[in-house]
């Protein structure tokens, strides 16, 4: 079997381009800092191995799926439901996006990816639900009900929601 040589300006323009981006959506997925660091990781070694892109959407489109993906191996293993982690103040975020993320994991998972998805990387329904292998009116529903929930743990928290 041989390995297909690994385009580095594709994989060093990848990294610069969307490490925070796969960093955050695995944070937001396990909210661990160490998880969410092995995890962009794999992304990318996978990125090497991956071979070339039609262009940079499908390349996104790539790491946000590969990236999910991962985080769902992650919680599916039996070493990850037997681990205990210690509390972490470690967040990629800013303050005004942790105050959101702290109301955003009380969401499911895949409220959560698609609201992500949706209002901070500016993907339509139609669009995440091809990235998430889902029906767009299912993603509709799942965006939907999560912005209503999101709505209500805002003004649950006092937060002012607009």
């Amino acid at each position: 079997m041989t390995v297909a040589a690994v385009d580095t300006d594709l994989v060093e323009r990848a990294f610069d381009q969307y490490a925070d981006m796969v960093l955050r959506i695995a944070y937001q997925n396990t909210r661990n800092q160490s998880d969410a660091e092995d995890i962009a990781q794999n992304v990318f070694i996978q990125l090497m191995r991956a071979g070339n892109f039609a262009d940079e959407v499908h390349m996104k489109a790539w790491l946000i799926r590969v990236t999910i993906n991962q985080c769902k191996n992650l919680k599916a293993s039996a070493w990850y439901r037997k681990t205990t982690y210690l509390k972490e103040e470690w967040l990629p975020f800013t303050a005004e996006q942790n105050k959101v993320f702290e109301e955003l994991w009380r969401l499911s998972t895949d409220q959560r990816n698609v609201i992500y998805l949706y209002f901070y990387e500016g993907y339509n329904a139609r669009e995440i639900g091809e990235l998430l292998c889902r029906n767009e009116s299912t993603v509709s529903s799942l965006l939907n009900r999560g912005k209503r929930k999101l709505k209500q743990l805002f003004i649950e928290g006092g937060y002012p929601y607009e």
